[in-house]
């Protein structure tokens, strides 16, 4: 099999391909390929990775065309086609590449994002549209002595959008993010109603009211695409619309 890897670094007027050829193993992960291309092809490319255990989010890329994370997904499955995923159009899908996917791997940075060194992208904006949600728990009531207990019925939602864990491959599949660099895109939107469902929280609606403009809950064009290449299944849609109603109706009953 044959590896195919984007090489980029900013003295390059224009990026390249690379391509090594390496032996399929069982179990070999497109991280284990990216290992065995540093190793024995070129030790000068540049890649993100941490814990090599799908918890992190650090290894997020564009793997075939899809955005997922290189540490969990195997070569195997990709090569046999079993690892499809039908996604709605977005420029970095339609790119013209010389790849044959029966053959080869091909691995590309994250989209929407800037390009720093080959699969390393700047993940600024993605973390500066996260920080404008503002992520910090405001408890409803004073520290108790214990703990704040919470209702056992709330916690299977609000576990949906705590397992996020900010890998971007969400906002690298969105066409929104493609089209309108100023949408805050849908892990922090998810991230948002994850606080405003706690039941622990103080400020409830006023939570949802932050992304109330174009650039928030209104930019979304329910696509699809966050929900099927996250890689721990968050439903950035069902919090969209549910805040959308949620905020609809605040705007009826005032």
């Amino acid at each position: 099999m044959k590896l195919k890897v984007y090489r980029y670094h900013k003295n390059m007027e224009n990026p390249r391909y690379d391509t090594f050829e390496l032996e399929l193993k069982p179990g070999l992960t497109v991280l284990g390929a990216l290992f065995q291309f540093q190793q024995n092809f070129d030790d000068s490319i540049a890649f993100h990775y941490s814990c090599r255990g799908a918890v992190c989010g650090t290894c997020a890329m564009l793997i075939n065309k899809v955005p997922r994370l290189a540490c969990r997904t195997q070569v195997e499955s990709l090569l046999n086609g079993d690892l499809k995923i039908p996604l709605s159009f977005y420029p970095a899908i339609e790119e013209n590449v010389d790849w044959n996917p029966k053959e080869e791997v091909l691995v590309e940075p994250l989209p929407h994002l800037p390009v720093i060194k080959d699969l390393i992208v700047d993940m600024d904006k993605f973390f500066d549209y996260y920080k404008e949600i503002e992520p910090v728990f405001k408890p409803a009531d004073s520290t108790p002595k214990k703990e704040r207990l919470m209702d056992p019925e709330s916690i299977p939602e609000l576990e949906l959008y705590t397992n996020c864990i900010l890998c971007a491959a969400c906002f690298g599949s969105c066409p929104v993010d493609g089209n309108d660099p100023e949408y805050l895109g849908p892990a922090a939107l998810a991230k948002l109603y994850r606080f405003y469902i706690d039941p622990r929280e103080a400020n409830g609606i006023e939570r949802i009211k932050t992304a109330d403009m174009p650039r928030g809950w209104w930019d979304c064009k329910f696509h699809g695409n966050c929900r099927r290449v996250c890689p721990k299944d968050v439903p950035p849609l069902i919090a969209i619309a549910k805040a959308r109603e949620q905020l609809e109706k605040e705007g009826e009953e005032r």
